[in-house]
């Protein structure tokens, strides 16, 4: 089934107009909402807005907008007044320059829309998409749309555009906000965290393969109850152990991954349980496994981190 546009629009650069579509590239159907409803009768509820100083039920007409510019202290805005400030919806996307995709930090992106050809569009459509995908560039571009003035990138994606909503600089903060401990990391922790990510990487970014797992409860509950069915709460999950020491959790990791947990423990040949003709565990997974255990064994030697022996206590 075809999308649907929601707008229509005008790519504009130099002396080039691309007639558009705009498309929603996501969708809320995803999400479950909720209606508040009265415990009592189960009849659902309907807001209002009381007056803290007359305690009145005020209508809509009677409301207007107010900035808070200190405490408890407001300036007065009238809808006449907010829509002479607004953007002029012109429906023009007017690319402003073009910037190498890499150098654009995903931080900055907000919500994504589809863009189609518009009629008479076509040629100069390809053009564009063809030419951003073969430079590696991106367009960016401001947006006037529902009295707003939005930074948005245009992108290629097979073939096609992506306008990508983007946050304006102030929206996002800084990185100095967030302390981060020097500390120092061994060469042996960093060659067993690099053979844990080849253990788990893989070539290509696959969406379906995950669901939102919450909401599927919600909904399988919800099925439930509409059905009359008994609903019992399912016991807590127990809490593990973390586990302090990172060679360790790292070795466990890749033993784990690799289906060798034992082995990547350094269990003794007695304790180790006899291979099986039919062991699904890849040559390589073990492989890795085998190398992360010596780059561990060799770290650890080397940075001297057993740990020391106790003393005998005196009787």
């Amino acid at each position: 089934m075809a999308l649907r546009s929601i707008a229509t629009g005008t790519v504009s650069f130099g002396m080039v107009s691309i007639p558009v579509k705009l498309y929603s590239a996501t969708q809320a159907s995803a999400a479950i909402s909720f209606n508040l409803l009265h415990k009592k009768d189960g009849s659902r509820l309907k807001q209002q807005y009381v007056c803290q100083t007359c305690n009145d039920k005020v209508e809509r007409d009677d409301m207007v907008k107010g900035y808070e510019f200190a405490k408890d202290q407001y300036v007065m805005l009238t809808p006449e007044e907010l829509s002479a400030l607004e953007e002029k919806s012109t429906q023009t996307i007017e690319i402003s320059e073009f910037i190498p995709i890499e150098k654009i930090d995903p931080i900055y992106f907000e919500k994504p829309y589809f863009l189609g050809p518009d009629k008479g569009g076509d040629k100069a459509y390809k053009l564009l998409a063809t030419t951003l995908e073969n430079t590696g560039k991106a367009a960016l571009a401001r947006y006037a749309a529902r009295g707003k003035q939005y930074l948005v990138l245009l992108r290629p994606k097979e073939g096609r555009l992506v306008m990508q909503q983007l946050m304006y600089a102030d929206e996002v903060r800084s990185w100095e906000e967030v302390e981060v401990p020097t500390v120092e990391v061994k060469e042996a922790e960093l060659k067993l965290a690099a053979q844990l990510v080849e253990a788990t990487s893989n070539p290509a970014f696959e969406p379906e393969k995950y669901q939102d797992d919450v909401r599927t409860r919600v909904k399988e509950l919800i099925e439930k109850k509409v059905a009359g069915q008994e609903i019992t709460s399912a016991p807590a999950e127990q809490g593990k152990a973390q586990i302090i020491d990172i060679m360790e959790a790292l070795k466990a990791s890749l033993a784990k991954r690799a289906g060798g947990g034992e082995a990547a423990a350094g269990a003794s040949e007695e304790r180790r349980p006899a291979k099986r003709k039919d062991d699904a565990a890849p040559a390589a997974a073990a492989a890795v496994a085998t190398a992360a255990v010596a780059v561990a064994q060799a770290g650890a030697a080397g940075a001297g981190e057993r740990a020391p022996k106790r003393k005998a206590s005196k009787k």
